[in-house]
């Protein structure tokens, strides 16, 4: 058995709940590339690779989350290279294919289905959309994230594996090269599997809600944003955004522009 997710924090949860039930046990495959910010024209060719990581550089770099670049940058490709290859050599090997209803997991699961068609049958899903489960406190809770969820409710969440069906490999692929066509910015989940793009600079808007007439830390004005808005979205991208709307000369900052909690943004002062 295979598992897929599309977080390393995901996996860890994973590993937690592997732990807790020997049914569950295999290897972990980790999906690193966030496929739902970035260019995705011609994602599967050479150039297309070559443009994401291009993409990839300045937004990650300089902050926060530059130790994660060479992670991002490693070829989600040659990974699932291999992983094919196992497939072809053992054919008693099943995969299951873990997402939530968040953009990430979904655009992963979106990317990866290119490389599963021919092992139709051997392909699990356990998309957890819009099902509740049970917090450590013992509230019922619908997770945005796997990483949400406690390992022992992953036990639960197993029972909802179920094969992608040949229809969903024939269907789904259109939506997914439809998006890579029009090449957008940035992809938001409507709902289901259903997905929608805009550009780049769509969060900048949420963005200045939280910036103030008095100095606040970037990551407070980050953090507002990611906890009141409807959609999900990494804080790599939103610090990148941030300091884009910093270089557009919109707002005093004072700091270090660099990890989110060296500088400090607000309103310029009408003295200014």
């Amino acid at each position: 058995m295979v598992h897929i997710v599309f977080n390393e924090e995901d996996a860890k949860v994973l590993e937690q709940a592997i732990a807790m039930d020997e049914s569950l046990t295999g290897k972990i495959i980790i999906i690193n590339d966030d496929y739902s910010v970035g260019p995705i024209e011609n994602i599967y060719s050479k150039e297309g690779i070559e443009n994401r990581n291009e993409w990839w550089q300045p937004v990650l770099s300089g902050g926060d989350f530059e130790p994660k670049l060479n992670q991002i940058l490693k070829d989600d490709n040659s990974v699932i290279a291999e992983l094919v290859e196992n497939m072809r050599t053992h054919s008693e090997e099943i995969i299951w294919i873990w997402a939530a209803q968040n953009a990430h997991d979904v655009c992963g699961y979106y990317w990866l289905l290119a490389f599963m068609k021919e092992f139709q049958g051997r392909v699990m899903i356990l998309y957890l959309n819009n099902l509740p489960f049970i917090n450590e406190k013992g509230n019922i809770f619908y997770p945005v994230s796997l990483n949400e969820i406690p390992p022992k409710e992953f036990l639960k969440a197993k029972k909802l594996a179920r094969e992608i069906t040949l229809s969903e490999f024939e269907v789904d692929p259109d939506e997914w090269t439809k998006l890579c066509n029009e090449n957008k910015g940035i992809r938001i989940l409507e709902g289901g599997k259903k997905l929608s793009h805009f550009g780049y600079d769509y969060f900048d808007s949420e963005l200045k809600k939280y910036i103030m007439p008095d100095w606040q830390k970037g990551n407070k004005i980050i953090h507002n944003c990611l906890s009141k808005s409807k959609q999900t979205i990494g804080e790599a991208y939103l610090l990148w955004r941030l300091k884009e709307l910093i270089a557009q000369n919109l707002f005093d900052v004072q700091g270090k522009t660099g990890n989110m909690k060296d500088f400090e943004v607000k309103y310029f002062s009408k003295a200014d």
